[in-house]
């Protein structure tokens, strides 16, 4: 049944591989579980409920995925869009939590009928190849980059903007630690090695007593926000204004788009799933997978659920198929009442994994056309505006404009394809008004 399903065989991998690949992806993303609940409480939304949330739409938009579009990737409420979600909407423009929800929800009924009618499909159809290979190796210094931060590798500066952090203190020794001991099951060609070092530094962590062990083990989960959204009447969205409304609906709209598609052309890219012509086959499921994530976790009370670059993680072990989604999203469910548990797993432990992932992740710059500054400096600009806006949207935005306009300058305005000049309009009307 398995592999009439996700077809392992065919997609050169093996039940083992995909378990393993799963639960990678699982452990690099679990801290989500702690993190969204407490970014979107601090704008006064219960702590508990968000938590049942951000699990039931994580495991119900990944198994989806898993099940429907037979793709590795992992779905999750999405960072950055849950600070925006708590810190910019609600505490920032005075608007309640119950009209943010109903933006959110939105957002996914919009993505809905957008890939209904194949534009979010011919987006990334649209995106040439060798932009399609720079958003991997972007997406890998991102990830290099959150795993440093993590670790405490690489801290923040008033001088410098990023330093080096303080290698002597416990918790960066033991991400150090990590890091050496992933990197050394690597070299040993061990099968799961990311894996096996995300738990062996957790078993050292706790060993150490930087971890320790939760009061309790098992806690029954708190009831989610069912169906809080608020359109109409006193706090709702339509009262906010029309350019309140239009700021907060796009902004959700844009990021999700466009992270979404960065996070898929740059995950599939590294995992060879584009087809000879550079595109990817049932890009229409997972975008709709996606699009349904979105509105389903605005239905349960929480913020815009979203592809999760950590799926490169798994992709990184040997995920080639859906069953690894499905294993990731099953492993969030335990956690509805076994949460205390994540907690054994701490920061220094994941970021290893997430910095070699960023390795791997490089590979597609061999293949990028450096002899034609048209292409170049495009697949550049998209490489390193990711890691330092710490946005994959935005680094595709640079990217897609610096390729119009270089090829319009150039007098090569015919290899921009019409969906390339469309968006480069939209994103110079988004830096204007917005």
């Amino acid at each position: 049944m398995i592999e009439r399903l996700f077809k392992l065989k065919h997609h050169k991998t093996d039940l083992r591989t995909e378990l393993i690949a799963g639960l990678t992806t699982f452990m690099t993303m679990a801290y989500i579980i702690f993190v969204n609940p407490a970014i979107l409480s601090d704008a006064g939304m219960d702590f508990g409920a968000v938590m049942t949330a951000t699990i039931l739409s994580a495991a119900l938009a990944t198994i989806l995925m898993g099940l429907w579009a037979n793709y590795p990737f992992a779905l999750a409420p999405g960072m950055g869009l849950n600070a925006f979600f708590a810190y910019t909407v609600i505490l920032g423009m005075n608007i309640s939590w119950q009209a943010a929800l109903a933006a959110v929800f939105l957002d996914g009924i919009i993505f809905i009928l957008l890939t209904m009618t194949r534009i979010r499909e011919d987006i990334v159809n649209a995106i040439p190849t060798n932009l399609k290979l720079a958003v991997s190796v972007g997406i890998g210094l991102f990830i290099a980059f959150i795993g440093l931060t993590s670790a405490g590798i690489v801290v923040a500066s008033p001088a410098t903007f990023v330093t080096l952090g303080d290698l002597t203190e416990p918790k960066t020794l033991l991400a150090v630690f990590g890091l050496a001991l992933t990197g050394f099951l690597l070299a040993r060609k061990v099968k799961g090695a990311l894996f096996w070092g995300i738990l062996g530094t957790s078993i050292a962590a706790f060993t150490v007593g930087l971890v320790e062990a939760p009061e309790k083990w098992i806690s029954l989960p708190a009831a989610p926000l069912w169906f809080q959204m608020k359109f109409t009447g006193e706090g709702g969205l339509f009262e906010a204004g029309w350019k309140a409304l239009l700021t907060v609906v796009f902004t959700f709209t844009f990021v999700d788009l466009f992270d979404t598609i960065g996070t898929l052309i740059g995950v599939s890219t590294k995992a060879k799933m584009l087809d000879k012509e550079g595109r990817l086959p049932r890009a229409r499921q997972a975008l709709m997978v996606d699009a349904i994530g979105t509105a389903a976790g605005a239905a349960m009370g929480t913020s815009t659920v979203t592809s999760y670059v950590e799926s490169a993680a798994g992709v990184a072990e040997g995920g080639r198929t859906g069953l690894t989604a499905v294993v990731t999203g099953l492993l969030f469910l335990p956690f509805l009442f076994l949460s205390p548990v994540a907690s054994l797993i701490p920061a220094q432990a994941t970021a290893p994994a997430l910095i070699l992932v960023g390795l791997f992740m490089m590979e597609p710059v061999l293949k990028i056309n450096f002899a034609d500054y048209t292409e170049a400096i495009p697949a550049f600009l998209a490489i390193i505006i990711m890691p330092l806006t710490y946005s994959i949207a935005e680094g595709l935005v640079f990217g897609i404009l610096s390729y119009t306009i270089l090829k319009a300058l150039s007098g090569r305005a015919r290899e921009v394809s019409l969906v390339m000049w469309l968006l480069s309009g939209l994103f110079v009307i988004r830096f204007i008004y917005i």
